[in-house]
């Protein structure tokens, strides 16, 4: 198979894709959470249609390997309070998706939900966890998930205090499963299809190459290389937008 005729893309570009995911893997892996952030937005530059579903592979496997690592710990309570809202927030996606009428319209509406992302993880505030607030974000986070592969940020609003011993394996579980219910949303609306996995699988190597250089580099990234990821992609994000109204 031409992987870059069937895929739609240039060597130089797929090398390209494979760099951003590289960096995305490095971050994920330094800051506990990132990849998402990093990726989609950059990608969504280069091409609208490697978002969100090769994403969203990603994501999936990522976090099903750290829910599995550490199962015991897992809430699974609130996880399927959470897949209940993430349910609804594909549905409320994959409508709103119906309903943009050419890609200039996914790109604004791409922008807007990578701006309302970056603004939640710089200048959220904390709120207390409850299993209301669990069911509202968990719905924001399948909207925002489900069209852009960025739903961590509404979540990390009320796990902020929560003990990380079992918030973090709770949260990978949730992503784990709301990730696989938006790919499936997105297929079942004709949003996704055989050139998704293409990429997704593409995009595994330079992946599990991030997640090797990011073990090398333990302690020399860390948390104070956040509000640089959060100026990257906020500055990817004005630029979709920009575009969707040009």
């Amino acid at each position: 198979m031409d992987i870059a005729a069937f895929t739609g893309l240039g060597m130089p570009w797929l090398l390209l894709v494979g760099v951003i995911v590289v960096v995305a893997a490095i971050v994920q892996f330094g800051l506990g959470m990132g990849f998402g952030l990093t990726a989609a937005p950059l990608l969504a530059l280069i091409d609208p249609e490697l978002v969100p579903a090769p994403a969203l592979f990603l994501g999936m496997l990522t976090s099903a390997w750290g829910a599995w690592g550490e199962r015991r710990a897992i809430r699974w309570d609130e996880v399927g309070l959470g897949t209940i809202g993430r349910i609804a927030g594909v549905l409320a996606a994959t409508a709103l998706l119906s309903a943009l009428a050419d890609q200039r319209s996914f790109m604004l509406a791409f922008g807007l939900m990578i701006g309302l992302a970056v603004f939640l993880s710089a200048f959220g505030r904390r709120i207390a966890f409850s299993r209301a607030w669990l069911l509202a974000m968990s719905t924001l986070s399948g909207i925002m998930g489900t069209i852009t592969s960025v739903g961590a940020p509404p979540l990390a609003l009320i796990y902020q205090d929560r003990p990380a011993a079992s918030a973090r394996p709770t949260l990978a579980a949730f992503f784990a499963i709301g990730c696989l219910v938006s790919l499936a949303g997105l297929y079942a609306s004709g949003f996704a299809g055989v050139r998704d996995a293409v990429l997704a699988a593409l995009m595994v190597p330079p992946m599990v190459l991030g997640l090797a250089i990011a073990r090398r580099l333990r302690g020399r990234f860390d948390r104070r290389y956040r509000p640089a990821l959060l100026v990257v992609a906020g500055l990817a994000a004005a630029m979709l937008i920009l575009r969707g109204l040009s």
